[in-house]
């Protein structure tokens, strides 16, 4: 049990405190008919964080990790069944959604989240920030409830040194909600515009978006300037000055004008493929966030994987940075009363297929 939970302290310490290479950019699109689709990635420029899938059924019994050096924090039984993807082990799930249509997601947070101390006379009430997202997925059916439950947690780092972590949730009917830690305290926040990255924290990015009021979707076409005769060169001329860069600031901005240009879709599979082609315009390609002294990872992308949720009929979908297909795990196709706890590596290759064609 020690050996395993060093290990995962290693593992949570080391993937949550090198802001250069992680980054995450969240998304929300909606039909015509206004039903909600949640789109998300996840980024590690280091190596493979062996991200997996997990299927969770009811009453599955799981311990969070506490600072003391054990696995002695809350335990729980999942009331609801649900679908995640983790990394580095079962337990950390970073975005999933349960059986009763609540997702949940963990955005890195780095600099801005202070959570409370660690009192190890509470143990049985305190939660990992690595495993909050499982506990809510198991207990959680609505955003009123995940408030709840908060109330009566402790939210701990596992290790002190590491970074801290931001969270969203969303209901099927669309509303959304970021939670914050800062100053040891619990902010909430409707976010109704449905991005979200990194720091600082959601209310600056908010008002950040005010420095990008001169936008504008489309061309741009100009009245003659004292005979210029100026014209555009190429189309969606109205977006120069968008920021291009990885920061978490940069990043909102562009999702958020991705996502207010993209248009309605009549059904939920056309805008999951929708969402999947506007994160393609966040994969972070190996090499840009390195110092040229590093070494370079031997791994294809620094977006490790790219997740969309079709919250109607509760499909998860994902791609990987081996492997480019989209794949997707039903849970109306699953009985979480009966189904086996189940874990598979996403890249069990680590090799991109590819597809012949013949004539």
């Amino acid at each position: 049990m020690k050996a395993k939970f060093y290990l995962a302290l290693f593992l949570c310490l080391f993937l949550f405190s090198h802001s250069e290479v992680q980054a995450c950019t969240g998304i929300t699109l909606r039909t015509q008919d206004n039903l909600t689709v949640l789109a998300r990635t996840v980024e590690w420029a280091k190596e493979d964080i062996n991200s997996r899938y997990v299927i969770v059924p009811r009453g599955h019994i799981q311990q969070s990790y506490t600072p003391d050096g054990k696995k002695n924090g809350i335990k729980f039984a999942a009331k609801y069944g649900y679908v995640g993807l983790a990394v580095t082990q079962d337990e950390f799930v970073i975005d999933g959604i349960n059986e009763k249509g609540l997702s949940a997601g963990l955005f890195y947070f780095p600099d801005y989240g202070e959570y409370e101390t660690y009192d190890s006379t509470k143990h049985a009430t305190t939660i990992g920030d690595m495993q909050l997202v499982a506990y809510l997925l198991a207990n959680c059916a609505t955003i009123d409830q995940v408030k709840y439950h908060l109330s009566q947690l402790h939210v701990v780092r596992i290790d002190p040194r590491a970074s801290t972590a931001h969270w969203r949730f969303t209901e099927p009917s669309g509303r959304q909600v970021v939670l914050e830690i800062i100053d040891q305290q619990l902010h909430y926040y409707e976010n109704t515009l449905g991005v979200l990255t990194n720091a600082p924290d959601f209310q600056w990015h908010l008002t950040n978006l005010n420095n990008y009021t001169n936008l504008h979707f489309g061309t741009v076409k100009y009245n003659d300037i004292k005979q210029l005769h100026l014209q555009a060169i190429g189309g969606g001329n109205g977006m120069h000055g968008l920021p291009g860069d990885m920061t978490p600031p940069s990043r909102f901005i562009r999702a958020a004008f991705y996502q207010l240009s993209a248009p309605e879709m009549p059904t939920t599979t056309q805008t999951v493929t929708q969402a999947f082609h506007i994160l393609n315009n966040f994969d972070i390609p190996i090499g840009i966030q390195h110092n040229s002294q590093e070494d370079i990872p031997n791994i294809p992308s620094g977006t490790q994987w790219t997740i969309a949720i079709d919250m109607h009929n509760q499909i998860l979908y994902f791609r990987t940075m081996y492997n480019a297909n989209i794949r997707r795990i039903k849970l109306q196709d699953i009985d979480f009363a009966s189904v086996p706890f189940t874990s598979r590596l996403l890249n069990p290759t680590g090799q991109q297929p590819f597809e012949d064609i013949n004539w």
